[in-house]
């Protein structure tokens, strides 16, 4: 599982580990588009229903999770959705569906086949971006309907509470003396920011990026378990979803990637990297998106709701307790922000002989 410069890219079993599937709406669309051979055998859905039955089906949505339960992706949608939800926002029933698989391609491979759907929402970010290049899915997030960017996020240098580095100048001691020996993880495919990430803080830190041994994980909840049971010495990733290891001692922080500390009583204590003397600040992004061929009517109603959404205390709230920053951008503004992902995302990927 290993990726390795040119190499092709590995497909992590533990997104096929999910297979629960509950829910309370009154109904459910069929899924109209069929997903590539390669990409339909890594596809497990888990749905849960978020909201109460109001007697309206016009203004039902189905919002889609393109990761694991529990992950950065499923955490901020949940969030979302239950804003809308709490707030009657969008007037109908919100079923929450997690589409797992290639981290992410499956799902944006649906969601590319849902042309026209004006009741299907999606969250996404880098992950997703990095993803279709790695699994080869044609479609990219620009081509969808861009709605809005809601949320950056910090990254996190994470070991297991026992781990012999105890600073990220031992991790970078080790790197430099022996790239190959020092396995690290992240809850995303290569081009995404759990990939990136380790990737620049090498280049940053003078080890050679084509020389990081890294193991791609299908979200947190594997990414959690290789950490915990010494598959990988090192993960990289966003760090709400590990806030209750890290809380319970399972898990230690070496550093964070923003420009400045998390606030809380958990991160508080972390050092930036600048502070540990590395020039690099390094975030990551989410945002959502529908599918493509929509009217112009219902993009602008579904922006609308997200903007009512975001405007709102209650995700005022969600933003202080997950550790994000607000980054609320809409429309043709988040379509040249995808853009302009899209090409860094393959910029790297060309410079590290993936593609």
């Amino acid at each position: 599982m290993t990726i390795s410069p040119g190499a092709q890219p590995p497909r992590s079993t533990d997104s096929l580990e999910y297979t629960v599937s509950t829910t309370t709406s009154r109904r459910r669309r069929g899924v109209r588009a069929a997903v590539a051979a390669a990409l339909a055998t890594a596809l497990v859905a888990v749905t849960a229903a978020c909201g109460v039955t109001r007697g309206d089906d016009s203004a039902d949505i189905d919002m889609w999770i393109p990761n694991s339960p529990g992950g950065g992706y499923d955490q901020t949608g949940r969030a979302a959705v239950g804003v809308l939800d709490r707030d009657d926002i969008t007037g109908g029933d919100i079923q929450v569906t997690n589409i797992l698989g290639a981290g992410g391609s499956v799902a944006m491979s649906r969601l590319m086949g849902e042309e026209g759907n004006e009741r299907l929402m999606m969250t996404l970010g880098l992950g997703v971006v990095g993803s279709t290049y790695s699994f080869g899915v044609d479609a990219r997030p620009h081509d969808a309907t861009p709605l809005a960017q809601l949320i950056e996020e910090q990254e996190g240098v994470l070991v297991p509470a026992d781990s012999p580095f105890e600073t990220i100048d031992d991790l970078v001691a080790a790197w430099k003396k022996d790239p190959g020996s020092v396995v690290v993880g992240g809850g995303s495919s290569p081009g995404g920011p759990d990939h990136l990430f380790p990737m620049q803080l090498a280049k940053a830190t003078g080890v050679d990026p084509k020389d990081v041994r890294y193991v791609s994980y299908d979200g947190g909840g594997p990414l959690t378990s290789a950490l915990l049971g010494h598959k990988i010495q090192v993960g990289f990733s966003g760090l709400a979803e590990f806030e209750g290891q890290i809380a319970a001692g399972e898990l230690r922080v070496l550093a964070v990637s923003g420009e400045e500390r998390v606030a809380g009583d958990v991160l508080a204590d972390v050092p930036t990297l600048t502070e540990s003397g590395i020039d690099l600040v390094f975030t990551n992004w989410r945002g959502v998106v529908a599918p493509p061929g929509i009217s112009d009517e219902a993009r602008d109603r579904l922006i609308d709701d997200l903007t009512r959404m975001h405007d709102s205390p209650e995700w005022e709230q969600a933003l202080a307790d997950n550790g994000w920053t607000d980054a609320f951008t809409t429309g043709d503004d988040f379509e040249q922000f995808l853009r302009e992902q899209d090409e860094r995302v393959s910029t790297t990927l060309k410079e590290l002989n993936l593609l």
